[in-house]
């Protein structure tokens, strides 16, 4: 069998792929649980399993049953329902344009806040975090302190805890580290996970976004808004065209 194909039933067959198509599809927690070499071979028993089941169906006539000819038929109606939704809208387009003139009309919705790049020492204890501050005032380098003193997981990195902007750190820490000035050392703060020593390697002042910075933001913006307004015109086009009764005092 050509190992593209996994297995066959009856002739049909199931090849690779399906399988991983499938396995796309499938939500995180699943799509892990099917990652192994004995999660795939679960979801291929059931694919052959479902082939299986269908040819038994087929085999019974099922499909000639009343009962399934009404879900068939209600199947249908919603799949024609979503297909027509789905070709009206993929039509709808954005022009450059159109995602620069939003742009220059809303300039203010598109300022990237204030962010300080800083680098932190953590520890348990207000006297040790004093004698460490005191150890980089008279030269130890502040990465080499943080990765013999500090209790965080930064202390890899010597402390660093890139980019940030406000409100992302616990209220004490925020506020001390955008008071700091570049490459100045914090007093000792204190938080709920300790005592830090903080020092501030960059900042970034608040600044608009360029255009390509937001380009894609506008666009799905834009198309939203378009997609709702076709929707919208021609949902009250097709209430003209057709019969429509709508008994609101049901709803009661």
């Amino acid at each position: 069998m050509d190992n593209n194909v996994l297995a066959k039933v009856e002739g049909i067959e199931i090849t690779k792929e399906h399988l991983m198509n499938i396995m796309r599809s499938l939500p995180q927690q699943q799509m892990m649980e099917v990652s192994t070499v004995e999660g795939r071979k679960r979801l291929l028993d059931e694919l052959v399993a479902a082939e299986l089941f269908y040819l038994e169906a087929s085999a019974n006539k099922l499909d000639e049953e009343e009962e399934f000819k009404k879900i068939l038929e209600e199947a249908t109606h919603s799949l024609l329902q979503r297909f027509a939704i789905q070709k009206l809208l993929e039509k709808v387009t954005v022009s450059e344009e159109d995602m620069k003139a939003y742009y220059d009309s809303n300039r203010k919705s598109f300022v990237s806040s204030e962010e300080v790049r800083a680098k932190h020492i953590l520890v348990k204890e207000e006297e040790e975090a004093n004698r460490i501050r005191k150890e980089i005032e008279e030269g130890k380098a502040f990465d080499e302190a943080a990765k013999e003193y500090s209790t965080c997981p930064s202390k890899d990195k010597g402390g660093d805890l890139g980019f940030f902007g406000k409100g992302r750190m616990v209220p004490e820490f925020d506020k001390a580290a955008f008071e700091l000035k570049v490459g100045e050392l914090s007093d000792v703060v204190k938080t709920q996970f300790g005592y830090h020593l903080i020092i501030v390697e960059e900042k970034k002042e608040a600044a608009i976004k360029t255009f390509e910075q937001v380009q894609e933001q506008i666009k799905q913006t834009l198309l939203r808004n378009e997609q709702t307004k076709v929707y919208t015109d021609k949902f009250n086009a097709l209430k003209e065209q057709y019969n429509v009764e709508i008994n609101e005092d049901g709803l009661k």
